[in-house]
């Protein structure tokens, strides 16, 4: 082979060589542009995917709020329902027996024997057990409902303790104990009627269960707060009922002779303390007595002044011939109050409602001295309007009394925004008395 020819066959091979290297970026563009054209697709597709996931992810969410809404709805109105029947159910259970208790009054004055005395007053007894689960399985139904709630307000704690006080001593002494409550000054923020309830509760069993000694209850300052403390001589809790009592139809003793109940208190005490906030707690011995504390925050505000109330006195004469407009739209309860009043010598006219009650006016001969009107009345009609529609027609601001099945606070605002006085139901009769000797004074 010539040089010219190994020449010629040297630049083929390197140019061969040249030629694949190019081949081979080329290919190696084309597969990167494949590939990238591939990728862009599949990105694509998968957004495609994406995108009819999350439209019927959306509806099914849609759904799914359509559902929670209507649920909601559905639950509002079973509130709304439940409400309405509790608040129903404690207005009708209260008003029978209010009557009974205003009938068994009239019949203790017709009855003169012994015998009779006695059945009196077991009978007595019996409605007061009854009027006391009525109120405390009202509370708890309540509670569950979610309708009762608390009312806070600053107020001096003295306000609660003194008539606590005054309720237990007659009953403490009955049984033979000593009863001390160190009332205080200090303002506090709370609920004065639940708190009330809170305590009498605790008043209520520690004497119930206690047999010698006394109960003490003392206040102490704690930081913000006051710990009022309930201590008993009595037979002390073990350790393993401590929790279980305050459970609901729970009794810490239900081996001591005589002694009856429903194991509610406790309960009430524990379900009020929880909505208020205030911790309650227990340290007891057996054998030596227990000490139930709630601690009650302290208030930075002075208490509003209290509302005058009138200290009602026995005038046995003074309503013999007083005339009285009796506004009740309860039948049995209409009856029992008409047959106390006439027992009582009072001159009584009866209506069902305000434009009634200024009907009869025009048939009496002299205004109504007092009126007497349910704070509920058909078709939604308040006492108050009832009262005002009558002192309208007389012409006069005749004295006139609320009486009512509603516990709440609400009730005592309405008749203290129309300058009433106010009996709650069942009314005992010799608090009806005064309040109407009062009135006629």
């Amino acid at each position: 082979m010539t040089l010219y020819a190994r020449d010629e066959t040297e630049d083929l091979r390197r140019q061969i060589a040249k030629l694949e290297k190019i081949n081979r970026a080329l290919m190696s563009r084309v597969e990167r542009s494949v590939d990238s054209q591939f990728n862009a697709f599949s990105l694509f597709e998968t957004a495609i995917a994406l995108d009819h996931q999350v439209r019927r992810r959306t509806q099914e969410l849609q759904q799914a709020m359509r559902s929670i809404e209507k649920a909601k709805r559905q639950a509002e109105a079973a509130s709304s329902l439940k409400t309405t029947f509790v608040t129903s159910v404690g207005h009708d259970l209260l008003q029978p027996l209010n009557a009974a208790r205003l009938a068994l009054s009239a019949l203790s004055e017709l009855q003169t024997g012994p015998e009779g005395g006695v059945l009196i007053e077991q009978v007595d007894r019996c409605l007061s057990t009854l009027e006391d689960l009525i109120r405390t399985l009202l509370d708890l139904s309540k509670l569950d409902a979610g309708v009762m709630q608390p009312e806070i307000r600053t107020f001096e704690l003295h306000d609660v303790m003194e008539p606590l006080a005054r309720e237990f001593d007659h009953f403490a002494q009955k049984r033979g104990l000593k009863l001390r409550i160190f009332a205080t000054r200090r303002t506090v923020r709370s609920d004065p009627s639940m708190l009330r309830r809170i305590l009498q509760n605790l008043l209520a069993n520690a004497l119930r269960y206690t047999a010698h000694g006394g109960v003490l209850v003392g206040v102490r300052r704690r930081g913000d707060n006051v710990l009022v403390q309930v201590c008993d001589t009595g037979p002390g809790i073990p350790e393993d009922r401590r929790d279980a009592i305050f459970q609901e139809f729970q009794r810490a003793h239900s081996d001591i002779p005589g002694q009856t109940g429903f194991g509610l208190g406790l309960a009430i005490v524990r379900r009020f303390a929880q909505v208020l906030g205030h911790p309650v707690s227990l340290a007891s011995r057996v054998g030596r007595g227990s000490t139930f504390s709630v601690l009650i925050p302290l208030s930075r505000e002075a208490a509003p002044p209290p509302a005058a109330v009138p200290q009602f006195r026995a005038f046995p004469n003074r309503i013999a011939g007083a005339k009285i407009l009796l506004i009740e739209n309860e039948p049995a309860v209409s009856e029992a109050m008409i047959m106390l009043l006439e027992r009582w010598g009072c001159d009584v006219a009866v209506a069902t409602s305000g434009p009634e009650a200024v009907e009869k006016l025009r048939a009496l001969a002299n205004p109504p001295q007092i009126i007497i009107a349910d704070l509920h009345l058909n078709n939604g009609e308040l006492g108050p309007q009832a009262i005002q529609a009558v002192r309208k027609a007389c012409g006069r601001e005749a004295p006139a009394l609320l009486v009512t099945a509603d516990h709440s606070t609400r009730a005592e605002d309405e008749a203290r925004r129309h300058k009433l006085e106010m009996l709650r139901k069942p009314v005992r009769p010799a608090e009806l008395r005064s309040l109407l000797s009062f009135l006629l004074t």
